[in-house]
């Protein structure tokens, strides 16, 4: 019988470099979509560069509440992560002439890091239904790490894992400055947990200020703002369109710094394929419900506490709780209810909505239309800007 050919290994650099330039390659990616996880909350005109489409899309996958962990965003745990695997990795260097402290707990943090891409990406499939390009970069940074990990304790002939564990954990306890380090960043993920800014809530403090005029106008839409507009504002949204949310921030806080300039007039366009003929497969299922409740509410005058609550609603996330909506706007609750399911004029209403979006040519949400011209996603700032001193 033949004997097994033994494997030489290469120098100790030709499998460290690779497996630093990995990590410190998970590091940028972890801190780029934690500033787009940042941006896409925050900043009214941010895309990021992988927006490409429905199903490719790192936008998307930002917004899912699948994108915090234990209220800290997911790539800021990946920061913190990639910090640890890091610092470990210095000290490995230092022991380049015979390896052997630290690649166990290497191989274990790498095994974690794979094992939470693998549910990611299922995550991903099964309920995002969209990938983020960036995030698929990482879970081969991982898998790769996994790999060169693995590989060195075999080619090295390090002792088995769990003992190897044992004595790189020893090792960490023992080494001060390594110890302070890591110590560190689990005091910060602590922290995290704790007192981590919850931007993602996007500010759901939008109360209706009596002081701004509202009304309907001739053809029954509801609008707030200035009596005699400079800037009239006709927008077409959906409550459970993210961009959507961000837009109402935006235009309800500068409908409140210039009351006697700007009108802000809604109407309805939910990409609910239960209402809206233009959406072939279901998305954005309930939109047309809220959008229902909106229009009762507007008989009722109260289609801007409606409004507030609805978005506040979609950014929890949760089942849509009638009794909580009726507690918020003053609204009865049996008429909130009858709106659902009985009020075929309020669904005819909704048609004539998505109808004259359509026949604008408007295909997603939000749409502002302004001078009889269809603005898609946002607002172009010189055109605020001619109606502002």
């Amino acid at each position: 019988m033949k004997a097994k050919k033994e494997i030489i290994p290469l120098p100790f650099p030709a499998y460290y470099i690779p497996t630093l330039i990995l990590a410190l390659g998970g590091l940028a990616d972890s801190i780029y979509l934690a500033v787009s996880h940042y941006r896409v909350y925050t900043d009214i005109g941010y895309s990021s560069f992988c927006a490409i489409s429905k199903s490719i899309n790192c936008d998307t996958v930002s917004q899912s509440p699948f994108s915090i962990l234990f209220n800290v965003p997911v790539p800021v745990w990946g920061v913190l992560g990639y910090l640890v695997f890091a610092l470990i990795l210095v000290v490995a260097w230092g022991e380049r002439r015979r390896p052997k402290d630290g690649w166990a707990l290497l191989q274990v943090l790498a095994f974690f890091f794979s094992l939470y891409s693998v549910i990611l990406a299922f995550i991903s499939t099964y309920f995002v239904h969209s990938y983020c390009i960036m995030c698929i970069i990482s879970y081969g940074i991982n898998l790769a790490l996994l790999f060169y990990t693995s590989m060195i304790r075999r080619r090295f002939k390090l002792p088995p894992l769990f003992s190897g564990l044992k004595r790189d954990l020893q090792m960490v306890w023992y080494r001060p400055p390594l110890r302070w380090a890591v110590a560190g960043i689990l005091a910060t993920a602590a922290a995290g947990i704790l007192f981590f800014p919850a931007y993602w809530h996007l500010a759901e403090d939008l109360s209706l200020d009596a002081q701004l005029p509202t009304g309907v106008t001739e053809e029954g839409h509801p609008w707030i703002g200035a009596t005699a507009p400079r800037l009239e504002i006709v927008e077409y949204t959906d409550y459970l369109c993210f961009q959507c949310r961000k837009m109402h921030r935006y235009l309800r806080q500068l409908v409140a710094r210039y009351p006697d300039r700007i009108r802000l007039v809604h109407r309805h366009f939910p990409m609910d394929h239960t209402v809206n003929a233009m959406v072939p497969e279901p998305f954005h299922v309930g939109s047309g419900n809220m959008a229902l409740l909106a229009l009762y509410a507007t008989e009722q005058e109260k289609f801007w506490e409606m409004n507030d609550a609805l978005y506040a609603a979609a950014g929890e996330k949760t089942t849509l709780d009638l009794k909580k909506l009726s507690d918020q706007t003053g609204l009865n609750l049996s008429g909130i209810r009858s709106a659902l399911t009985k009020r075929r004029d309020l669904r005819r209403k909704l048609t004539r909505d998505i109808r004259d979006g359509i026949k604008r040519e408007i295909t997603g949400t939000p749409a502002y239309v302004i001078d009889g011209q269809v603005h898609l996603g946002q607002i172009p700032p010189d055109i605020i800007d001619r109606a502002l001193p």
